[in-house]
């Protein structure tokens, strides 16, 4: 097995100065919100055709890297990713991450606004329904005592 040189790992996982651009770009074109959501869901390839990755996703590359075992002797059965193309599928993976994420967020937002709403609404209702039930409670202690006093009444007057 063939030893990496530490430094190509060390730099895989920082994206170069055109991946940052191009990932500043797409935060700019985000944040100015006329985008549809499946714009927003849809990840731009980064390096494109430039980089040997076909529409299907796949590389067109042959060589298969370290580690990795060729099925046959025939090209189009290979199925080994370059680097490049590994780089690039993380890095859209980390996009549409970031995007989901954010939307979660924002569903997060929206359904505590709501909450806060309906507790503020339902802590009307109940202090309502108090009022209501204290006035019921004084109106009918109020016809017992009176009716206490007509049937004490209604009684010495039998007597």
């Amino acid at each position: 097995m063939q030893e990496q040189p530490t430094s190509s790992i060390a730099t895989s996982s920082l994206p170069s100065s055109s991946e940052r651009s191009s990932s500043s770009a797409l935060h700019a074109e985000l944040k100015e919100g006329m985008e549809s959501d499946d714009e927003i869901r849809r990840v731009p390839e980064i390096g494109g055709e430039a980089a040997g990755v076909s529409a299907s996703g796949r590389g067109g590359s042959s060589v298969a890297g370290p580690g990795r075992v060729q099925g046959s002797a025939e090209g189009p059965r290979k199925r080994g990713r370059s680097p490049a193309d590994l780089e690039n599928k993380r890095l859209k993976r980390l996009l549409r991450n970031r995007v989901s994420a954010q939307q979660a967020r924002e569903r997060k937002k929206a359904y505590l606004g709501e909450l806060e709403l309906r507790v503020k609404e339902l802590e009307k209702k109940n202090s309502e329904l108090e009022e209501r039930l204290s006035t019921l409670q004084n109106e009918n202690q109020m016809l017992r005592q009176i009716l206490k006093n007509t049937t004490a009444g209604m009684q010495e007057g039998k007597k």
